[in-house]
């Protein structure tokens, strides 16, 4: 893979870091995941195996070595160092001071480690008034603009999976990647500044280019792509729920002519929210199961498709010929959990490695 030989360390807890190196594991590196005595808290976080450790952490950890080490130590201290000065990328999610206090501050990473492309992948940044305040991805999401216009028009909705901690994740890991990039031409290694509340602003960039625009709406559940247009939308069925994706004219016709309803082709470009026209959407998609829209509507080129559940996701037929599911071998339960997203020269990636303890 295209990352092999990279040594990658794992000084991150919970989601955005250990996501962030578990991607360059799926990319080919080695990864050596450091954990303090008793472990990354999120070894307890929610249910838990038979083994009493919580599922969350195993799948977020797959692929990894990991080693329990006390940084507070000198013997630790000094095992971290003989590491970091052999690793190639070292993503780490402490609160900002915190490697300072460790003995492991940048001065000292770039005299043990020049080539070292380090990731600090924060809150809120390293700089900042706010960049020792606490959060989780719900403050970062709120702070950033990410949830001002999700949701219903009562109130803004939690996204799930928590979409800052993922965000981050991946510019994390792309960063590092583009360091790694920039270091075989300059032969120094880098510093990465990454912040979950920074990612989520970094997306605001649409809504902020429109916002202000005279006819631009964006309140929650009125705008084109929040669910104020009836042709972009998740409507109930008889037994769940399914999304209609028609924004182009093609598909809105297609799906018009589809349900027989050819007179709601000329209606698309009603002013948001379409409110009466989602109303009669509603009715329409309420009288019939999933299955019974599937069968209609999957064959018609209008961007359709049903809510799964997940235990509905691994039987899906386009998620097993991608071979994105497989049994991981160190769940005991031989439950489905992803492998690496992505197909490279044609070969799907198996299942991520189970972890050394």
């Amino acid at each position: 893979m295209f990352l092999a030989g990279i040594r990658v360390l794992d000084l991150s807890q919970y989601i955005p870091g250990p996501y962030a190196a578990q991607l360059l594991a799926d990319l080919g590196a080695q990864v050596l995941k450091i954990e303090p005595p008793g472990g990354d808290p999120m070894r307890g976080l929610g249910p838990r195996d038979a083994d009493g450790i919580s599922p969350l952490w195993k799948g977020m950890n797959a692929g990894k070595t990991v080693l329990e080490l006390d940084l507070k130590a000198g013997d630790g201290k000094a095992l971290l160092a003989r590491l970091l000065a052999k690793a190639d990328v070292l993503v780490e999610s402490y609160r900002p001071g915190t490697l300072d206090r460790l003995g492991f501050g940048r001065p000292a990473l770039e005299a043990l480690n020049p080539r070292l492309v380090h990731v600090a992948l924060s809150g809120y940044g390293q700089t900042g008034p706010w960049r020792l305040r606490t959060g989780h991805d719900l403050n970062y999401m709120a702070t950033a603009g990410g949830l001002w216009a999700s949701g219903t028009r009562e109130a803004p909705q939690i996204a799930h999976p928590p979409t800052a901690d993922y965000a981050s994740a991946q510019f994390a890991a792309l960063a590092a990647c583009a360091a790694l990039l920039g270091r075989a031409a300059s032969g120094r290694g880098a510093y990465v500044d990454a912040s979950l509340a920074d990612t989520v602003a970094g997306w605001q960039g649409p809504l902020l280019a429109q916002h202000g625009v005279p006819g631009f709406v964006q309140d929650r559940a009125a705008g084109l792509l929040n669910g104020g247009a009836a042709f972009y939308r998740i409507y109930a069925c008889a037994d769940g729920h399914v999304t209609l994706g028609a924004i182009e004219p093609k598909f809105w016709a297609n799906f018009c002519d589809a349900v027989g309803r050819p007179d709601w082709i000329a209606r698309q470009d009603e002013a948001l929210p379409q409110t009466a026209l989602i109303g009669e959407l509603s009715v329409l998609f309420a009288g019939r199961t999933r299955v019974e829209w599937e069968a209609l509507l999957g064959p018609v080129d209008c961007c359709f498709a049903a809510v799964l559940a997940p235990d509905e996701i691994a039987g899906h037929p386009q998620v097993a010929a991608r071979g994105l599911l497989g049994r991981f071998p160190a769940r005991l339960d031989g439950e489905a959990l992803p492998a690496r997203p992505a197909v490279v020269k044609g070969d799907a990636a198996s299942v991520r490695a189970a972890w050394g303890l």
